[in-house]
Order: C-alpha cells, then structure tokens, then sequence
C-alpha cells in the first residue's frame, strides 16, 4: 500500500515549479489531490497528470485568486464541505511582482498572496484538520527571509517597494505565522512547520497574464535553480515523514532544521503581525 493512499492533501500553487512537481510526487505514493488553483488550462493539464499516476483516484481542483482574502475563504469553505477530512494543507503558492500593485482590496500584491493567503486558507480549512488530526500544515517559506524586517506602519510598501524585497518581507511573514499557529494548535494533533526548498528552478518570477514579473529573478532561476524535482522531495518529507509526526513550529532548510533569523523568533512581532493579518483578511480565527 501507498505511504499516503486515502489521504487528502490540499495544495496551492500547484499547476507549474515545485507545487506541480510536489503534486505528482504525492499522488505517487498515494494522495489525493485537492487543488486551489487560478487558472483552468494549466490546472486541467496538472489533473490529467495526476489521473495517469493514480488513475484509481480523483483528484479535484478549486479555483480562487489567492491575492484576495475573501477568494481564498471561500474556496476553504467548499473545500471544507467537499471534504470529509484533510490530512494535510501544503501553502505554497507565491509571487515576486519588480513593480508594486495593488489588489481589489487595497492591498500590496505580493504580501496579500504570499502570506495573507496562507492566513485567510489556513483558517478557513482549520477546523476541518483539527477533526482529522493527525494532520500537518506545510507552509513555503525561504532563506531570504533573513534579510528582513516587518515595519507595521508600512506594510504594504507604500513609502519604498522592491520587488525583492516585499518578497523577503512576505516569506518573514510565513515563519511567524508558522510559529504562532503553531503555538495556538499546540494539543490539537495538527502540526505546522515551514522551509526554505531551495533555489528552484521554475517559471517563479515571471509575469502571469495582467502582472508585473521579475525578468531577472526568472532568468536567474533558470540558470542557476536545482530542478523542481528535488526541491519537492523537502515538500514531500515535510508533508509525510513519519520521524516529523510530533515537531511543530520548526523553519526547515529543505529536509534539514534550521535556526531562522533572530527576527523570525520574535513572539512578539510573530503576534503584531497575527493581530494585523485578521485585520487586512477580515477574518477571526
């Protein structure tokens, strides 16, 4: 048998790079796949990819644009009601926008997808892992998280963007919130830890349709990166292994723990910033 055959693993940002190849690499070894996808010819090509792994399970996709709160919580409302359990939660969909824009709602792109996604999903699918523990939560954070600071006056990078460094920013942000779900779910059989998967190379950092890209970042990656492949197999074993089934609250540098940066440690920042989240997402955990 599979290691994970009858489990359901929700996955964002899976239809190309290291999400698309974490897909593959779960329905491999058993899961079902449930997608939170934004667009439906990439998507439709990743479900009939994984058909062709496990042709005996349906895998199944939802679609929202993640860079709005309210999109990502009602795509974890149909999701939680299609589901009967979830095992596990994989937040891995992210951007690197080199000109700053602005969402529907007002808010900063690349920290609106990469972390108040995270935090308005993550909430709205909490209640369903809590009745399925064991579960985990896996969130994609990264290294460049150590070049920054969270200043809560100007979150949204309205007195200075880069497009780096908003990116750095947003990934701080995912280590703190992993740390403080992680302290709030303490007792509750769900476990969240975050890592750093690598310099993959991947499509991250192009432009999507109506999008500023990074044309640099890209070609970086595309030259530099490990394949999407090996980045996934650190996704994988955060997702699966069994000696992880008790840790909670860790940074991962791939299948490695690692120390993050002094600032990623801050209790205190890791609580401003989940206070100030609720707030922008308009949503009470």
């Amino acid at each position: 048998m599979n290691a994970l055959a009858g489990e359901v693993v929700v996955l964002t940002g899976g239809t190309s790079g290291i999400g698309e190849a974490t897909a593959l690499q779960l329905a491999e070894i058993g899961a079902r796949l449930v997608l939170v996808a934004r667009d439906p010819q990439r998507t439709a090509r990743i479900l009939e990819l994984l058909e062709r792994k496990s042709p005996a399970v349906k895998h199944t996709a939802h679609f929202a644009n993640l860079s709005r709160p309210s999109e990502a919580v009602r795509a974890a409302r149909e999701i939680a009601a299609a589901e009967p359990r979830i095992d596990v939660l994989i937040n891995n969909a992210g951007i690197m926008s080199a000109k700053r824009q602005v969402t529907a709602d007002g808010l900063e792109l690349t920290f609106a997808t990469n972390h108040l996604a995270y935090f308005a999903l993550t909430q709205g699918l909490l209640a369903r892992l809590v009745d399925s523990a064991p579960a985990r939560i896996v969130n994609t954070a990264s290294e460049v998280h150590r070049g920054a600071r969270l200043d809560f006056d100007d979150l949204q990078s309205e007195r200075g963007y880069s497009g780096y460094g908003a990116y750095a920013k947003s990934k701080l942000a995912n280590v703190l919130f992993t740390r403080e779900l992680a302290r709030r779910l303490a007792g509750t059989g769900v476990t969240v830890n975050c890592l750093h998967p690598g310099v993959v190379a991947s499509r991250f950092g192009q432009p999507r349709s109506g999008e500023a890209g990074d044309p640099s970042t890209a070609s970086y990656l595309v030259s530099h990166g490990i394949p999407p492949e090996e980045s996934a197999e650190a996704l994988v074993h955060l997702a699966t292994s069994p000696d992880l089934s008790q840790v909670t609250g860790q940074y991962f540098n791939q299948k490695r723990a690692a120390t993050p940066s002094k600032e990623a440690q801050d209790l205190a920042v890791a609580e401003k910033l989940w206070e100030v989240s609720e707030e922008l997402a308009g949503i009470k955990y």
